[in-house]
Order: structure tokens, then C-alpha cells, then sequence
């Protein structure tokens, strides 16, 4: 039976909520508590809702092949609302009233705030869908499950600048523009390294307040630069307003696109259809590459039907996967190291080559995968507004890796119509 304890409004606007699968009476010891902070409401609710039901589909797994080490799982999550000052309260709450036995984090902005805490009391940090946070911190016991890689902020920037360098004619100038937040401002940074490592010359360089809703001028002071590239570093509702902008006001340039969070969401895409064709973005998993990730499709089943009950992300190609691989890493690690003691789990994580849902992982020194594997895609062929089309693998051309390429750049970039 699935448990629920739902907390009382608290200054840290969140509500507890636990999953263990089975009575107490049912189990030889207690649960091992899992704590996090999740956006639930907010900006960036839409990737947090997705993530949060994920690891609820994982303890319900885990639970019912038997807990872990016999004990089962239950999961402690408060709502940050999307907002890093309510994080570090929330992970005060759970190590010091809550009692959890681990912590997981979620998000760029949302994991930098936690880190302190975490540090303090010496928890293994299992995180997700974060860039080059410990390049700041390095601290040992820091695992990042997001495929970037040993690259820190050149990771979410070097698989672009990889593709664009490979055309004929190359493109000789570029601009960078992100969020003036963590993430932004870290992709923008690898960009800007990239860019100077391949010889282009930079001719629009700036960030915008995180509370933009008006992405005309931004595109207007771009297109002004004329740029051959542009890299775009963003959280979901400033890339559609960025795409928006741009295809409202006839902006082409070779080559656009970047670290731009939300067009791996089936809702943003839905939203923008036909406007994202030509945009080349970052995926981690998407159709085209189901072949190579089998185990995938298992919980996309689970995901699906619940996720369209709860209104969120039907599809789920973007988040899920990856959640639930940084489960089976915490599982793993936690097994390996034969119970809860923290430098024991990271020594575990350290030694380990993860077998997980996404495949192989192997944590590096500073606690990225050991290789990169993310992919670069670009979008292709989109008629209209509507979701439905992006489970075609053709709507997404997989560009780098080679190793999953499925197509070549259509460069330079098109009209939105084709």
C-alpha cells in the first residue's frame, strides 16, 4: 500500500509527501528515506513534475522486487516553486527534522544552493539534470547522472560548435546570449571557450534578466551583430520566447540554437511546431535513438498513462529516462556499499560502472560521466502546432555523436515552413 503524508504549509511553501510500497508490518526494517527538493510549482514545474513522478514509478519498481538491502524506499519531497532560496531550508528540513538517509538534487539552479548543506554533513549528493555545479565545489562525493561529461561548461556547447565547424562554408562569427542564472550563464561561459578555441570571432555577447517576457529587442540586438551562429543559452519559457522572436521577425542566420532547455519537452514542442524546424538543440534521448536504448521503452509505458492523468509531459523522452538511471545508480551504490554509511556509498559510486536504463555509467574523479554521450539534434520537417509528430524519429535528425548520427545539418538554417 502506498503511503502519503502531506504536510502542513510551511515558510518553505512545500508539501511532504512519502512512497513505500508495503505496510511497515510487511518489512524486516525501516524504510530507507530518500530526500529532495522539487519544483512543483513555478518555472520550472514542468520539469520537476516529471522528474518527481518518475521516482515515484522507480521506489514502486524497487519496492516490489523487494527494497533495497530488505528495506524499502520511501521518498520525502518538499516544493521548492522553482525558487534556489527556498532550497536551503528544505534540505535543513530533511537532514535535521526528517531524518533522511539520502538526498537527491534536481536542476542547475536548484542543486548550487544545496551544496553547502549537503557539504556540511557530508551526504553523497546523487544529482540530475545539472551542468558543471562541481566545478565550483569538487567535492568527492558528487555524482551528476546527465551525460555531459569530464568537460564542465564546454559540455553543453561542444557537440554544437562540433557540428557548425564541420560545415562548408565555416561560419566565421557568432553570438552568444543566455539567462543572466547558473545554468544559463554556465552554458554561455563553455560557449564562449568553444567559440574562441575554434578561431570565431565573437560579435554579440550578453544576458538577459531572468524575468524577460519580450525577446524582440534581444533578437533585434543580435540580428544587428549579424551573426553567421547563434548559441542560446535558456530555461523553457525564454526559449520559446526566443524562437518566437526570432521566427516573428524573419531572423535566419546559418546556424541557431544552443543549450536551450525546453525543447526537449513535448508540451513546449507541441506549442512551437513548425517554428522549432532547422533549430538544432541538445537531447538525451529522443525516438531516433530507441533502437540503442531498449530498456527505455518499459518505463516510458509506466510514465505515459499517469503522466497524461496528471496533466504533465505525455511523452517524457526527456526527463524520465534519466531520473530513473540516477535511482539505479543510488541503488547500485547503496548495495555495493552494503548500507547508508555516506563515504562508503561514495567510494561505491567512484568504482562502479552503473548497468542502468540509459546504459553504461562511469563516474569520473569530479563526479560527471567519464565520457560524453549527450546528443545534438535538429528539428526537421514539422508541420503545423501539435506533439503527436515528435514521436516520428525523422522530426528530431540526430547530428552528434557520430556514433547516433541519423542525418546531416541542413545548414544554413530554412523558413519555418517546409
Amino acid at each position: 500500500m502506498t503511503q502519503q503524508l502531506i504536510g502542513r504549509r510551511t515558510a518553505l511553501a512545500g508539501i511532504v509527501g512519502t512512497a513505500a510500497i508495503g505496510t511497515r508490518t510487511a518489512w524486516a526494517a525501516d524504510p530507507i528515506k530518500i530526500g529532495f527538493s522539487i519544483p512543483q510549482t513555478g518555472g520550472l514545474a514542468a520539469i520537476g513534475l516529471q522528474a518527481l513522478l518518475t521516482l515515484q514509478i522507480w521506489s514502486e519498481d524497487v519496492n516490489a522486487r523487494g527494497g533495497i538491502l530488505g528495506r524499502p524506499v520511501q521518498l520525502v519531497t518538499y516544493d521548492d516553486q522553482s525558487n534556489p532560496a527556498n532550497v536551503p531550508r528544505i534540505y535543513t528540513k530533511l537532514l535535521e527534522v526528517d531524518k533522511v538517509d539520502l538526498i537527491v538534487t534536481n536542476g542547475t539552479n536548484l542543486t548550487v544552493p544545496a551544496m553547502p548543506i549537503a557539504m556540511q554533513r557530508g551526504m553523497v549528493v546523487f544529482c540530475m539534470l545539472s551542468l558543471a555545479v562541481n566545478d565550483k565545489f569538487k567535492y568527492p562525493r558528487f555524482f551528476q547522472t546527465m551525460p555531459y561529461g569530464p568537460h564542465g561548461k564546454a559540455s553543453i556547447s561542444e557537440g554544437f560548435f562540433d557540428v557548425a565547424m564541420g560545415m562548408s562554408p565555416k561560419p566565421a562569427t557568432v553570438a552568444l546570449v543566455g539567462a543572466d542564472a547558473e545554468f544559463s550563464k554556465n552554458a554561455v561561459d563553455g560557449a564562449r571557450d568553444q567559440a574562441r578555441k575554434r578561431g570565431l570571432k565573437i560579435v554579440y555577447d550578453r544576458t538577459y534578466p531572468p524575468s524577460t517576457v519580450d525577446f524582440g529587442p534581444v533578437i533585434r540586438g543580435i540580428a544587428s551583430a549579424n551573426p553567421d551562429i547563434v548559441y542560446i543559452g535558456s530555461y523553457p519559457v525564454d526559449t520559446s520566447g526566443m524562437v518566437r522572436a526570432a521566427r516573428e521577425l524573419g531572423f535566419r542566420p546559418k546556424l541557431f540554437g544552443g543549450g536551450m532547455v525546453g525543447t526537449q519537452a513535448a508540451t513546449l514542442k507541441g506549442d512551437l511546431g513548425e517554428m522549432l524546424n532547422d533549430v538544432v538543440s541538445y537531447e538525451l534521448y529522443c525516438p531516433a535513438v530507441a533502437d540503442k536504448f531498449p530498456d527505455v521503452e518499459p518505463l516510458l509505458k509506466k510514465y505515459q498513462p499517469r503522466a497524461k492523468e496528471k496533466g504533465i509531459d505525455p511523452q517524457g523522452y526527456y526527463v524520465p529516462p534519466f531520473a530513473y538511471a540516477t535511482m539505479e545508480v543510488l541503488q547500485q551504490a547503496v548495495t555495493a556499499a552494503g548500507g547508508l554509511d555516506q563515504d562508503k556509498i561514495a567510494k561505491a559510486a567512484h568504482a562502479t560502472t552503473f548497468k542502468t536504463i540509459v546504459g553504461d555509467i562511469k563516474f569520473g574523479a569530479d563526479g560527471e560521466w567519464d565520457h560524453p554521450r549527450m546528443l545534438w539534434v535538429q528539428f526537421r520537417g514539422l508541420k503545423g502546432q501539435g506533439m503527436d509528430q515528435f514521436v516520428n524519429p525523422s522530426a528530431e535528425v540526430v547530428l552528434d555523436p557520430p556514433e547516433y548520427r541519423t542525418g546531416e545539418l541542413r545548414y544554413p538554417m530554412g523558413v519555418a515552413k517546409q
